[in-house]
């Protein structure tokens, strides 16, 4: 049996194998996906992406499968009933910042089309290969991510700091940051 070499990060378990062979690192170009991504790693801020990854389905759940279109309109109460749901990560912030974060997100699709359209924008629509050796040498930050992190922030979205940003960019394949010797390349 051949043993497939991945990037060490994800050999905890086999939800985090499966999400590394499967997504990370893939382009994404569908808004569905990007506004899900973008809204998990906003809630991965300061935890670990695992712990978020962990709690995925309860996520979808929650949010109404991630609908923009219905999250920009959730009332006090329904903030309030997601701060007491287990099942996600209760923090009163960052689920007030996904309601300001979907309407923002309406705005950019008004005024590029498609939200698609305005991220890859800023790697002009194909995939950045870093091609690091080692994980160690896999960056936090791009200068790419801190303009994209400013111009969203600028546009009115929360917890879009360019570690943030890039981990999504790394998540959609904005950016493929697979180690050189993981399968995935192949």
């Amino acid at each position: 049996m051949e043993t497939k070499h991945r990037c060490t990060w994800c050999e905890k378990d086999d939800l985090y194998r499966n999400y590394h062979d499967n997504e990370w690192g893939k382009p994404v170009y569908d808004d569905a996906t990007l506004f899900e991504f973008l809204i998990l790693e906003t809630f991965q801020a300061g935890l670990s992406w695992y712990t978020v990854l962990a709690k995925r389905e309860n996520f979808r759940r929650a949010f109404d499968h991630f609908d923009w279109n219905k999250i920009a309109h959730y009332s006090e109460e329904k903030m309030a009933a997601l701060a007491e749901d287990s099942g996600i990560i209760r923090n009163k912030l960052k689920i007030k910042a996904t309601v300001t974060n979907a309407q923002a997100f309406l705005k950019v699709q008004e005024e590029f089309g498609t939200f698609s359209k305005y991220i890859w924008g800023f790697v002009n629509g194909k995939p950045i290969d870093n091609t690091p050796e080692t994980l160690a040498a896999v960056k936090a930050t791009s200068e790419i991510s801190d303009k994209l992190s400013k111009d969203l922030k600028k546009r009115g979205f929360k917890f879009v700091g360019s570690t943030v940003v890039y981990a999504h960019m790394q998540a959609t394949g904005m950016v493929n940051d697979h180690v050189m010797d993981c399968f995935t390349r192949k």
